[in-house]
């Protein structure tokens, strides 16, 4: 006879993570933006990111989770690999060391002074990254325990 399983999942848990879930995303994504001048930045950022979607997996399961994301995470990982190494090339083609920051300023109609930066770019190539080998343990092991 084969053993029923029981759906455990938590009403309190579903709800709040419902709630939280946005909320983590949006911080996230504050953390990036905040880093270049002051504590925060790519890496913390992709970590609340990653955080997100594992709650999202402990809150519904993995299927859920896994649509949330939409990408693969090593995907993101690769994403993240390629937009940090393009950030170390701008500095060489305008005869700086290798890694120096360059700032653009684009004055959009809308939106007003709009600053980019290569700081910038390789900060989102390591959230990106971040997010993607976080993820990718973690669907692993719960892949792992799914089966």
């Amino acid at each position: 006879m084969k053993p029923r399983r029981f759906n455990m999942r938590s009403l309190i848990l579903n709800t709040g993570s419902s709630l939280l879930l946005p909320l983590l995303v949006l911080f996230s994504l504050f953390l990036l933006l905040r880093g270049h001048d002051e504590p925060g930045g790519g890496f913390i950022g992709g970590l609340v990111a990653a955080a997100a979607v594992a709650l999202k997996l402990f809150s519904e399961d993995y299927k859920a989770a896994r649509d949330m994301l939409r990408v693969h995470p090593l995907q993101l990982v690769g994403i993240g690999l390629v937009l940090a190494t393009i950030a170390s090339f701008p500095p060489l083609l305008v005869g700086d060391s290798f890694f120096t920051a360059q700032w653009w300023t684009l004055d959009l109609p809308v939106f007003g002074e709009f600053k980019l930066s290569t700081p910038l770019l390789f900060d989102i190539g390591v959230y990106l990254g971040v997010i993607g080998t976080v993820l990718t343990v973690v669907f692993t092991l719960a892949e792992a325990e799914h089966s």
